[in-house]
């Protein structure tokens, strides 16, 4: 049951994307989950020019994907990443609208009987765009990032979200009371300690102190930890499986996959909701 592909983090290369609607329709997977930084750079926080990336280009190669395989066009289950203006979310939820994709920030979804959680928030970073960035635990800011006060947006929230908003806090209404162990998780973020949230910072100082070179969620961590969720998917640092040598880990019982690749080619993890310890990566 459920055949998925995971990628992650193709910041808009649309030979990236192309490789992947190549792979889904010569594979026929049942659902694809795409982990964030969905969209191209752009200038500046105000600048537009992602919108004519949904608009223009992801959601005509998604129609004629779907056109061309019918009732075999998968589900597409998706987060944004903190690379990802906020002001076009809307762009997205279009796309939804249409039946291209499935936009699951902060929201549970049914795949067979297993429920999908997405979250899109990371910690802070030492980039000035903070529209998916949030306090961890508390308002602690690593060496080097700047706060969630601080920064720009592309969209306003208000001062008490911004100043006291944590992914802990988030996660906690998100996953409520439910069981978690035949759950699976669509993270942005790594979990702090992990193979897959290791930067690449080993060489350097601020301030004459070394930074931390693990710089995933303590929140996603806990999580993890106490709730033993079937299955986490993360991205963010893509360096992290050159330097830890290693694209998957596990806490307990929890399988973690990143799909998070710092080279040109797609980095697309194969899995079956079944047995996903046989889980596969691919750079293509």
């Amino acid at each position: 049951m459920a055949r998925c592909f995971f990628v992650s983090d193709l910041h808009g290369d649309r030979g990236k994307y192309r490789r992947l609607v190549q792979a889904i329709a010569a594979e026929g997977p049942d659902a694809v989950f795409v982990g964030g930084d969905l969209l191209p750079a752009a200038p500046s926080v105000r600048d537009r020019s992602s919108r004519n990336f949904v608009r223009d280009f992801l959601v005509p190669s998604l129609e004629h994907l779907k056109c061309r395989m019918g009732e075999r066009f998968p589900r597409v289950l998706l987060i944004m990443g903190n690379d990802d203006k906020r002001i076009e979310e809307r762009e997205v939820q279009e796309a939804e609208c249409l039946g291209l994709v499935e936009y699951i920030h902060q929201r549970v979804v049914s795949l067979g009987p297993v429920q999908v959680y997405g979250y899109a928030c990371v910690p802070p970073t030492p980039f000035l765009l903070k529209d998916w960035e949030r306090y961890d635990v508390s308002r602690y800011v690593d060496p080097g990032c700047i706060s969630p006060e601080e920064g720009t947006r592309s969209v306003p929230i208000s001062e008490i979200e911004c100043k006291y908003g944590t992914i802990k806090a988030d996660l906690g209404r998100l996953a409520g009371d439910a069981p978690l162990d035949r759950a699976v998780f669509l993270f942005h973020a790594p979990p702090y300690g992990t193979c897959l949230d290791h930067a690449g910072l080993d060489d350097v100082r601020i301030d004459g102190v070394r930074p931390e070179v693990h710089v995933g969620s303590i929140a996603i961590r806990q999580l993890i930890e106490e709730r033993q969720p079937l299955l986490t998917l993360h991205g963010h640092i893509h360096e992290s499986a050159e330097l830890s040598h290693a694209w998957r880990d596990r806490i307990g019982r929890t399988l973690l996959f990143s799909a998070a690749h710092a080279g040109d080619e797609l980095a697309l993890i194969r899995f079956n909701l079944e047995s996903p310890a046989d889980a596969t990566r691919e750079l293509i």
